[in-house]
């Protein structure tokens, strides 16, 4: 038997929710995460149609990329779609999950799926989060030092880009003296006592650093350890948002646009003026990117691609490099294949489909 909070939880070990962004809504919506699991359905949004397929499927799960419930709302109401979609996926017991902006920032989530797509290599993350990394220092006697040096690698910290087990040691001298009351792993109540320690200095998300103390205390010999955590400004390169990859070989831009509109099957695509250069180097960003073409400018990217661009994003190009602008739906039409196979790798007790329903809202002529 499988619950809901277990589906979730191993949804979340890929995409934190601690990676959305601030304006974002990523999570449970609605439902009981204790329920067992009967079905999931997965879709890009959350429409009237798409309840009523969870319904007829008999799936009690429904896992969207798009939040139904992205901003505040007052009234759960029939006079809305979003209200509507709540009462009937309330009625039916189904709960809605949504993985929005913490599966667009991270290493293998909606970016790498596109960058899959578009035949890339050598992908990374185009704006790295900073912040998010905390420096673990602890002190353990020289004999105890790699059993909790590997308990701190064990429990998430230590991986610093795509090294991990990472640590700096340095041998010293530690000093204390045993309380009454105290039963110390060295020493003796009352006297002062010095023991020859190692540094263990490592790097850990903040996330992560709880549990990553909790494994530490739990392997470590004294009663009372010595450790400190200093937050850090560091880039993590894991994790942040859109991408930067690279094609096996130039091609001239016009063919580029032709791949580009091909790979997301788009009714049309908008670009800026051509720059007259090959395209090898590729930034992009599925959905509203146009928050980081500065930052593709500054990689030397030769083109950026996103889901939406405002008009006057156009005038940043300014010949240096290709703006394609390929539409919202089109670029993140790929993250129902990236749920379902993050669902399927772990569960296989129940069954789990992708949406037929198209939930695009934009239509060309």
């Amino acid at each position: 038997m499988t619950k809901i909070k277990e589906v979730l939880k191993h949804i979340e070990s890929i995409a934190p929710l601690s990676r959305q962004e601030s304006y974002d809504n990523s999570g449970l919506h609605a439902g009981d995460p204790e329920v067992e699991v009967k079905g999931i359905l997965i879709a890009l949004d959350v429409t009237e149609a798409v309840v009523n397929e969870a319904i007829d499927q008999d799936c009690n799960l429904i896992i969207s990329h798009h939040p139904l419930i992205f901003k505040p709302i007052k009234s759960i109401t029939p006079k809305s779609e979003p209200g509507r979609c709540l009462l009937k996926a309330i009625r039916h017991n189904i709960a809605l999950y949504a993985a929005h902006t913490n599966l667009d920032n991270v290493m293998g989530g909606v970016n790498s799926m596109i960058g899959q797509k578009l035949g890339l290599n050598s992908l990374q993350i185009l704006q790295p989060l900073a912040g998010i990394l905390q420096k673990l220092v602890v002190f353990v006697p020289h004999a105890q030092a790699d059993e909790v040096r590997e308990a701190l690698f064990a429990a998430g910290a230590g991986q610093i880009g795509q090294y991990d087990s990472c640590s700096y040691n340095l041998d010293g001298s530690g000093t204390f003296r045993p309380l009454p009351g105290t039963q110390p792993f060295v020493g003796e109540t009352g006297k002062m006592h010095s023991e020859p320690e190692t540094r263990i200095e490592t790097i850990c998300e903040t996330r992560l650093l709880p549990s990553v103390i909790q494994a530490m205390i739990k392997v470590h010999p004294y009663e009372e350890v010595a450790w400190d955590a200093y937050p850090l400004t560091n880039e993590f390169p894991l994790a942040g948002s859109g991408m930067i990859g690279f094609l096996n070989k130039p091609m001239p831009e016009a063919d580029f646009l032709t791949i580009v509109k091909g790979v997301f099957n788009a009714g049309c695509v908008k670009y800026s003026p051509l720059t007259s250069r090959g395209v090898q180097k590729v930034a992009f960003c599925g959905g509203s990117g146009n928050f980081l073409i500065s930052a593709a400018l500054t990689a030397g990217a030769d083109v950026y691609i996103t889901g939406e661009l405002k008009y006057h994003d156009y005038f940043l190009a300014e010949g240096k490099i290709l703006l394609i602008e390929a539409g919202h739906y089109e670029t993140e039409q790929y993250t129902s294949q990236l749920l379902y196979e993050i669902v399927k790798e772990k569960f296989t007790t129940f069954a789990t489909r992708i949406s037929n329903i198209r939930t695009n809202p934009v239509n060309y002529l």
